[in-house]
């Protein structure tokens, strides 16, 4: 089938020398067919370039390909056992900042600067789902504004279940009419002993620790 992520396995072998003689291997293939295909090689040779052997001089090897795939794009990219680099190099051609890795789901998150969100997902996510599918990773792409602030939420959190634990150790929780486990309503009821003046003073201060407005007293 034409469509098949082998006929372009099969035009890089013929059109590659190095491919044949086993020195330059194709490790995966992710294609739309029709649309656009990345590629991951690898050298078994230190003085060969795997990529550059599969575009040729000038770009002559992979063009005779494109041409056969009917203008179909080619993203030649060099694998990497190292998944963070492989990663990178497969949402080519956007630069990817950071690459945080999740080894027991198999996914990542990359980050890549606000600029380059929209080259790293690509036109309906195409550049994205093509590089998931080479390196078989789930990939989350972030602009760097997006994983900031995604950080400052998560950090936020961790400090408001901090406090709150704080408080819950120390018996401070608030009820749910504003009072802590330490006050109580009685508090605010006028004993025989004070004045009404001490009264609107210790209302006063209640009100404002609990961010409402002072009531207006008659003259």
């Amino acid at each position: 089938s034409r469509s098949h992520p082998g006929l372009v396995r099969r035009l890089f072998e013929q059109e590659v020398p190095e491919i044949g003689a086993g020195i330059v291997e194709i490790i995966n293939i992710a294609r739309e067919a029709g649309s656009r295909t990345k590629m991951a090689v690898t050298s078994h040779d230190s003085n060969i370039d795997a990529v550059g052997a599969c575009v040729g001089q000038r770009g002559v090897r992979v063009q005779s390909v494109i041409t056969e795939l009917n203008g179909e794009k080619i993203d030649i990219i060099e694998w990497s056992s190292d998944i963070t680099e492989f990663i990178s190099a497969a949402l080519s051609p956007a630069r990817v900042i950071r690459v945080v890795l999740d080894e027991d789901e198999q996914s990542a998150r990359v980050i890549v600067a606000d600029h380059q969100l929209s080259l790293a997902i690509g036109k309906e996510g195409q550049n994205a789902r093509l590089a998931a599918k080479l390196t078989e990773w789930k990939i989350d792409i972030k602009s760097e504004t997006q994983y900031r602030e995604m950080l400052e939420a998560a950090w936020m959190s961790d400090f408001d279940e901090a406090v709150a634990a704080d408080e819950l150790e120390r018996g401070e929780y608030l009820d749910e009419d504003g009072y802590s486990d330490e006050e109580s309503e009685e508090e605010l009821v006028v004993t025989d002993g004070q004045s009404a003046a001490e009264y609107l003073n210790m209302l006063s201060d209640t009100l404002e620790s609990l961010g409402e407005e002072e009531p207006e007293t008659e003259a």
